[in-house]
């Protein structure tokens, strides 16, 4: 590579990071460590109109949440500092000048009155008003006035912008990572806002000089900014500069229907679509964190998609995402969003957390219930139950008998219980009651002995005993049920069956 690979993700802090922006994140973040490279972020706040309080901060947040934190940005290592592009506002106005004095821009006076009028006449034609070529030269532009009107007008404060002047009849051919070879025609081209008279830039100007100044080798970005790829590479022209590679990622779509995924799709379907909770005037948005998503089990599932390594592996940490990330093998159709896969995922990722620490996560349920727990005996409770969980949040449904002895019992399950029951787990109490070493093992040895020299039939004794410890016919080894809740509680529950049954 001619350049070192410096790559940025450039968020606006509008609101909430939508997952399509994380796995944007994550994209060039990727690229970056494939490459020996830097993965910067900029925030790009020049509208200040629609800057929403605290949405910087849940960027960062974010990031650092799912491990991709990056090297520089603001307030950490700010090489190519300010990293705010509003703190960099006073460097605009000299690009635009030289825009407008290299004769690659021009002032326009159009009043937003005036331009509706034109739109409005085009409409009653059967047309689309487009401002270019073909008419900057009939409106209200430095292009028709002197120098020295132009000039005269600025002064006495009257509102203009800078647009670009796009050429005329020429045809770019430009190159894509991700897309190949595209042809834009500039007649097709409008003439961009690019300054306002407020001291302002537009996205354009500003997204294009900071590129430029912070160095950038690579711009990968979402598809919805592939109709602005010609202006920007004539930008690069108009100054002078040397243009970065593009890539312009696929869309994120709906799980249903067609489109792009939504937060709306989100709440219809019950899933998250910010890594983070969000709290506004419209109430909270669930994040994947707090809906008890593993980090890794995000960034597994966000690389593929619209990404794969060519293989049919599809569970990969960070250093193996890394190793294998390519651009080419990213896909230019858009990736259905699968929030059952997720879930999935989030099921591979749980399955490999080792009893502890799933137990200290799980320790604070207990804890609000008002359930003191033996520690080593919490871990051992996980490892029986984790294996059909896919969130930490199952386990108290998957575990509850544990704790609280069953108020109810199953219907379809009770119809197990016969006229003979309540006189065999009578008896069983009575096993029950003779053993001293109440080991999941041994009771297990000790019962299955009686049932045998008693020629009783196994169903007959072990779905009405598992009955009467969990409520329901579920849950794990019987024995090791036994074991954990401890000879007393075992005997309690067993005479409450007799009772309640």
């Amino acid at each position: 590579m001619s350049r070192p690979v410096r790559v940025r993700f450039a968020p606006s802090p509008t609101g909430p990071l939508h997952i399509g922006g994380v796995r944007t994140a994550l994209f060039n973040y990727l690229f970056a460590k494939k490459n020996n490279g830097t993965f910067y972020l900029r925030i790009e706040d020049t509208d200040q109109n629609r800057f929403v309080p605290g949405a910087e901060e849940y960027i960062f947040e974010a990031l650092d949440w799912l491990g991709i934190a990056p090297s520089e940005t603001v307030g950490k290592n700010e090489k190519f500092g300010p990293y705010r592009q509003s703190e960099r506002k006073h460097l605009y106005k000299q690009y635009a000048d030289q825009l407008i004095n290299s004769g690659w821009a021009y002032y326009a006076f159009d009043t937003a009155e005036a331009l509706d009028m034109h739109r409005k006449q085009h409409e009653e034609q059967g047309k689309t008003f487009i401002y270019n070529w073909h008419n900057r030269e009939k409106l209200d532009t430095s292009l028709v006035i002197s120098k020295e009107e132009t000039e005269k007008r600025i002064a006495s404060g009257e509102a203009y912008v800078v647009r670009f002047k796009t050429p005329v009849n020429e045809t770019l051919e430009l190159h894509d990572i991700i897309r190949g070879d595209l042809k834009f025609e500039t007649n097709l081209l409008d003439d961009k806002v690019l300054f306002k008279s407020d001291g302002m830039p537009t996205y354009h100007l500003a997204n294009i000089v900071d590129d430029h100044l912070m160095e950038t080798s690579h711009v990968i970005r979402g598809e919805e900014w592939l109709p602005s790829m010609p202006l920007h590479v004539l930008l690069y022209k108009a100054f002078g500069w040397e243009a970065p590679e593009f890539a312009h990622l696929p869309l994120i779509l709906k799980p249903i229907g067609n489109g792009k995924l939504s937060k709306r799709d989100g709440d219809k379907l019950g899933f998250p679509v910010f890594p983070l909770e969000w709290k506004s005037d419209e109430g909270i948005s669930s994040g994947y964190r707090e809906k008890g998503f593993f980090p890794e089990a995000v960034i597994n599932f966000l690389a593929l998609l619209g990404w794969n390594d060519g293989t049919d592996q599809e569970l990969f940490t960070l250093e193996e995402l890394i190793e294998k990330f390519d651009l080419t093998r990213v896909h230019k159709a858009g990736a259905k969003f699968d929030p059952e896969k997720n879930k999935w995922f989030n099921h591979q990722y749980l399955q490999k957390q080792d009893d502890e620490s799933l137990a200290k996560a799980y320790a604070p349920t207990l804890y609000e219930k008002g359930i003191d727990v033996d520690y080593t005996a919490l871990v051992k409770i996980v490892s029986l139950i984790k294996e059909r969980a896919s969130f930490v949040s199952d386990f108290w449904e998957m575990s509850s008998y544990f704790f609280e002895a069953p108020t109810s019992y199953d219907e379809k399950a009770a119809k197990n219980w016969k006229e003979e029951t309540p006189r065999l787990m009578q008896e069983l109490i009575s096993v029950l009651e003779n053993i001293t070493d109440f080991t999941s093992s041994n009771i297990e040895t000790i019962v299955k002995d009686w049932m045998t020299q008693n020629e009783i039939g196994m169903g007959k004794v072990m779905q009405p005993f598992r009955l009467s410890l969990v409520g329901e016919l579920k849950g794990p080894h019987l024995f090791d049920i036994a074991e954990l809740i401890g000879k007393e509680e075992t005997i309690r529950r067993l005479q409450k069956a007799i009772e309640t049954l």
